[in-house]
């Protein structure tokens, strides 16, 4: 998947993703939730240890980041950044819409968008899941990985 940035709406966003995508923090880690139709959720560096996975959705990097939010609207490939119910308690977790999520708008800070790679987000979205330790259905069943994050110029993606 490849994805732009939004700088204009959500520096400070786009900037703690980058560095943290540069310092090689989300290689290795998983979509540790998945909700079909809604949204996929990464970046959660506990999901690197699967002894963990009891505490899955709850990691960070150490440090929070203020909300950025804009009229950019919640929909199928926006990239935004999870957080729990304190508008600026995120850190390094986000998720990419399935669909349209417009009821996050100005909740959430959207901070780019899916430019290629549209049929893995679908198939992202269609895996199986299984209820969580909260009870949701949205465990994937089997490890959805992430191999590496790669910040590119986009002058270099065709």
């Amino acid at each position: 998947m490849v994805l732009e940035f939004w700088p204009d709406v959500a520096p400070k966003t786009v900037e703690n993703f980058k560095k943290l995508a540069q310092q090689g923090f989300y290689d290795g880690t998983a979509f540790h939730r998945i909700v079909r139709g809604f949204m996929i959720q990464g970046g959660d560096p506990l999901t690197k240890d699967a002894k963990m996975e009891s505490r899955w959705g709850t990691g960070d990097p150490g440090y929070k980041i203020a909300a950025e939010f804009s009229s950019r609207s919640h929909q199928r490939g926006v990239i935004s950044m999870a957080r729990s119910a304190h508008p600026d308690s995120a850190g390094s977790q986000f998720f990419l819409c399935l669909g349209d999520a417009s009821f996050l708008d100005k909740k959430y800070t959207a901070f780019g968008k899916l430019i290629q790679g549209d049929d893995v987000l679908g198939k992202l979205g269609d895996v199986a899941t299984t209820l969580s330790g909260g009870g949701e259905k949205s465990r994937p069943v089997e490890r959805q990985a992430v191999h590496t994050v790669r910040i590119v110029d986009r002058s270099t993606v065709a």
